[in-house]
């Protein structure tokens, strides 16, 4: 990527970081509010972190359709096709790994679908799999359709969608038990492969959501787009300035869009509101104008930029292996005492690290738990620096 868009790189590795930071606390009982989603309605900055992380897709995706639009439309299908299958495969294998799990002294294999209880099995969707279709499905939007015509086709979607909330959804559309979108995913996935954190089957990257979630890689896409042809429009150095006030009025008015909506159309991640894409999409632009202003205009270049630049180099990869080096270290057990009946208890690495360690800080249990968050992200950071040092960069 061209220098003068080192902004986009610290703003994809700063999501890839703060995503890797709320999801791997010490213990999910002892989080600090903000590194807490939103228990329905309501945005916290925890549940701004995938939507900013798709809109970085479409910022990524502004320098690379260009290029395949000069090529025949086989080079299109065959690059965008192959990565969106790669993607969601990885994110499916990723929900089955590591394959097999303990029961009390064995090791047991981890079935496609629980033979002893049918309602359980593997989860078939999830934040790689949400990714992979809406990298694809906006690939072809913006390949495919004129600027114009796909502003016209994301408002037509966004609006859609509302209607069919209203439309399909029982007497509170917009409610856990009303959402209508959970009824398509248990007719197609089925019941034992949907998430159930929820204490019911309820997907949080379920299909029907999905649809809203492409305009979040479009509207980055869009974004992208702008940042390159307008500053390439005069000479000297005003362009940029006009971007990045062209980006921030931009930004008020999405933010202050989704507000107002979300008063009919409640601003909800889990169920990815049209509003929610409003206000989320808002707030990652004016994040993305404040970085271009301290990073490509002021020249703030220092420490803290080139901590976020190496997440941001390698962001699939690392958020893979934030999700394999729990997995894999949980198989591994260490003996933690005794239970009431003389048999020996377990506990794994990480956990053993958390419980004798950073759960032994001073203070609230949630500065243990953000400690514990805070080495895993800078371990990490340290194999993304190497990584970085060595020139390895995996791309799928």
């Amino acid at each position: 990527m061209n220098q003068r868009y080192y902004s986009l790189d610290v703003f994809r590795g700063a999501t890839v970081a703060l995503m890797i930071l709320v999801n791997n606390p010490g213990s999910w009982s002892y989080a600090f509010s903000p590194l807490k989603h939103a228990p329905w309605h309501g945005c916290t900055p925890t549940d701004l972190v995938f939507p900013f992380f798709l809109f970085a897709v479409g910022n990524a995706m502004s320098f690379v359709i260009p290029r395949l639009r000069t090529q025949a439309g086989k080079v299109f299908w065959k690059k965008v096709l192959k990565r969106t299958i790669l993607i969601f495969l990885i994110g499916l294998l990723l929900n089955w790994y590591p394959f097999v799990q303990w029961s009390n002294d064995t090791l047991l294999f981890k079935y496609w679908i629980n033979p002893i209880k049918s309602d359980s099995g593997i989860r078939i969707l999830g934040v790689l799999q949400r990714i992979a279709l809406c990298y694809c499905f906006a690939s072809i939007l913006v390949y495919f359709f004129k600027t114009k015509t796909v502003v016209l086709i994301s408002i037509f979607i966004l609006l859609t969608y509302w209607l069919i909330c209203i439309l399909l959804g029982d007497s509170d559309p917009y409610s856990l038990q009303g959402w209508f979108g959970t009824k398509i995913d248990v007719s197609i996935l089925q019941i034992a492969h949907m998430y159930k954190g929820e204490g019911v089957p309820f997907e949080p990257e379920g299909i029907a959501s999905t649809f809203t979630a492409v305009i979040q890689v479009v509207i980055g896409f869009l974004v992208g787009q702008y940042i390159q042809t307008g500053t390439k429009a005069i000479e000297g150095p005003m362009p940029i300035y006009r971007t990045v006030s062209t980006l921030m009025v931009t930004a008020a008015l999405l933010t202050l869009g989704g507000m107002t909506w979300g008063l009919a159309f409640p601003i909800n991640k889990k169920i990815w509101t049209s509003s929610y894409v409003l206000y989320s999409s808002g707030l990652a632009i004016t994040a993305l104008g404040v970085l271009i202003w301290f990073v490509e205009i002021k020249g703030h270049k220092n420490f803290v930029t080139k901590f976020f630049d190496v997440f941001g180099k390698n962001p699939l990869f690392i958020f893979v292996m934030s999700a394999l080096i729990p997995k894999t270290l949980s198989l591994m057990r260490i003996e933690n005492g005794f239970d009431e009946t003389g048999n020996p208890i377990y506990t794994s690495p990480l956990r053993w690290f958390y419980t004798e360690i950073c759960a032994k800080f001073p203070g609230p249990p949630e500065i243990g738990s953000f400690v514990y968050a805070i080495c895993f992200l800078s371990l990490l950071w340290a194999v993304c620096y190497v990584m970085d040092k060595k020139g390895i960069y995996v791309k799928v």
